[in-house]
């Protein structure tokens, strides 16, 4: 075995690339990418020139990495999901959430009859759209726990195509969110939805302790335990599926909640595991993404394009607040941190806490819907 594939080797390679991601993540280009899709960018070139595997010659922690890391990295994710305050939010925002979460699925749908992507993306076509759905309701959370179920995960430069279209096709929403209450106003006059104002909690939960570490590891190894022994039993429900419900099911208790550090142990196993996608991205087999690179791009754009006029249409019969719906839309489509800059950008200082509890509601409801939608397809 040479040095290039000793697996301690090869995971402090991995390591010291999602190191590296981060911080340049907080560059002024590096802001534009995402660390996400840094940690692939950095890693396939890496593997690409030789010092660590790449797909043709996948080792085992690749295996183990997919196996056990990706998974509790969702199961950790979710422990951040408290239903109780997403009430919060207030009826406007809740509901509207709800109605953007409805018209994401519609959109995914419509867009998969009017492109036909199957005739390009084959079977994997399906999961894509589950893929989809569930990032542009919840976010990379429910993204992930789908691409995981279907293994979807081991197709390296498909997966990483994925993402990439997934990026652009963010950004470039953010643009249009960022003007739509301009251009709405022009055509009809909206009015400003009063929502109650309400605190952020002052706990910081990002600092780990040695108590919380003890039963992020038991509530962990023993919910995957579980999972994989409902699998066993009832091989039709996804081992990942009964382990979000778990993770979703525990972040309901104040013991849990009062936990330290778990959002940050699971976006580190995250990286992790998109370190070893971007190992099996091989450039050659980047030409093959060609056509299939098109056909993402349209039928993301598509899908979110659809979303966007149906919560326009639907959501203005009950709230005809622009800027509420904007903010909502890029909740599902962006996730919380691109809904609190709209807030900000709008100054609408009420709407930045709902903004955060309604995107937590995406990331409970995005894995389901994004199953859902591989179901009907």
């Amino acid at each position: 075995m040479s040095f290039t594939e000793n697996p301690v080797y090869v995971l402090s390679v991995l390591c010291i690339l999602v190191v590296f991601s981060v911080y340049t993540a907080k560059t002024r280009l590096g802001k534009k990418l995402g660390a996400a899709l840094l940690v692939i960018l950095f890693t396939a070139v890496v593997a690409n020139i030789g010092l660590i595997p790449s797909a043709s010659n996948s080792i085992a922690l690749y295996d183990g990495i997919f196996t056990y890391i990706a998974p509790l990295s969702i199961f950790y994710l979710l422990l951040g999901v408290n239903l109780n305050s997403i009430k919060k939010a207030g009826a406007p925002m809740i509901i509207t959430f709800l109605i953007g979460s409805v018209a994401t699925t519609l959109g995914v749908l419509g867009a998969w009859v009017l492109l036909s992507p199957k005739s390009v993306l084959g079977e994997q076509g399906k999961v894509i759209a589950g893929m989809l759905t569930g990032t542009y309701t919840g976010g990379s959370v429910n993204f992930n726990a789908i691409a995981l179920a279907y293994d979807f995960q081991e197709q390296g430069i498909l997966y990483a195509g994925t993402i990439a279209v997934d990026n652009v096709v963010t950004t470039l929403w953010i643009i249009v969110t960022l003007s739509m209450p301009v251009i709405l106003r022009s055509f009809w006059s909206d009015k400003k939805v009063k929502t109650a104002t309400v605190e952020m909690e002052g706990e910081d939960r990002e600092l780990m302790d040695f108590r919380s570490f003890m039963w992020f590891a038991f509530l962990g190894i023993f919910s995957y335990y579980i999972s994989e022994l409902l699998a066993s039993v009832v091989p039709q429900i996804p081992s990942i599926l009964t382990l979000s419900t778990l993770g979703i099911l525990l972040a309901q208790f104040r013991f849990v909640r009062h936990l330290r550090g778990g959002h940050f142990l699971g976006l580190y196993m995250v990286y992790l595991f998109l370190a070893v996608i971007g190992a099996y991205c091989e450039v050659s087999s980047v030409i093959e993404l060609k056509e299939i690179g098109i056909t993402l791009l349209w039928f993301a754009t598509l899908a979110v394009v659809i979303h966007g006029i149906l919560l326009v249409v639907i959501g203005a019969m009950f709230y005809r607040d622009w800027e509420m719906l904007a903010i909502v839309s890029q909740a599902n489509i962006g996730g919380g941190t691109t809904a609190i800059a709209l807030a900000e950008t709008f100054n609408r200082k009420e709407l930045i806490l709902p903004a955060i509890l309604v995107g937590t509601l995406g990331n409970a409801l995005g894995t389901y819907l994004g199953f859902m939608v591989v179901a009907l397809l």
